[in-house]
């Protein structure tokens, strides 16, 4: 498998125009929306899951980012078919795809997401789901990485890097404060994806990120029975 990942990110290099844009989001939004959940007694999503639902929801409004170029044909895709990058033993890596993502809820996610691991930990997916995704996204959330440069998992046109939090002085109307920062990567193939809509793009997710109301998915998470 080594051979085949190291021969898929030459052809990945040597056959597209990549170029990738960097952005850092605050994620004062989502700890407050995790206060209130645990406040309310719901289940509290992870920051993970979180960022996935809101990637999601952002596609939406782009749909040239959520495509695939074949045979030098753009084709973009109506559902999203969310690529999570999974690393396994021996420092091999999968992206396979959480199919039609944009129809889970908040409180759908994490068990899906976790069934998709466990199967790509156990060796157990199918050839649709290591081919299938439209839109993938790589998470280094845990590591000191802010930024990187993650490399298009072909024929998809974009790839979005989760970096690992920092935490950096913002100004505010009392005069600076402290808040926990988020990296973002984004790369895409210039041959389908122009630098302005690329940037849009990142410019909304990060909007969405910080701009998110407390109560935004409270239609969508369950009360804890614990």
């Amino acid at each position: 498998m080594r051979g085949m990942i190291a021969t898929r990110m030459q052809q990945s290099l040597q056959t597209t125009a990549q170029l990738t844009h960097h952005a850092s989001a605050g994620l004062c939004a989502l700890e407050a929306l995790r206060s209130r959940c645990r406040e309310r007694g719901q289940v509290v999503p992870s920051l993970q899951d979180l960022l996935l639902r809101l990637v999601v929801q952002t596609l939406s409004d782009f749909p040239a980012l959520n495509a695939t170029l074949e045979e030098n044909r753009i084709v973009q895709h109506g559902a999203v078919h969310l690529g999570l990058a999974i690393p396994l033993p021996d420092d091999l890596l999968v992206a396979p795809a959480l199919f039609d993502a944009q129809e889970l809820s908040l409180g759908q996610l994490p068990e899906a997401r976790r069934t998709l691991v466990e199967r790509a930990q156990a060796g157990k997916l199918g050839v649709r789901e290591l081919t299938g995704a439209t839109f993938t996204v790589s998470n280094l959330g845990r590591s000191r990485v802010h930024h990187f440069t993650p490399i298009l998992n072909v024929p998809q046109v974009a790839i979005l890097g989760i970096g690992g939090m920092e935490r950096r002085a913002v100004p505010s109307s009392q005069g600076w404060r402290e808040e926990a920062v988020i990296g973002l990567s984004l790369t895409f193939d210039h041959r389908a994806v122009n630098g302005a809509p690329a940037a849009a793009f990142l410019d909304a997710l990060c909007e969405r990120i910080e701009g998110l109301p407390p109560e935004a998915f409270d239609s969508e998470l369950s009360v804890n029975d614990d």
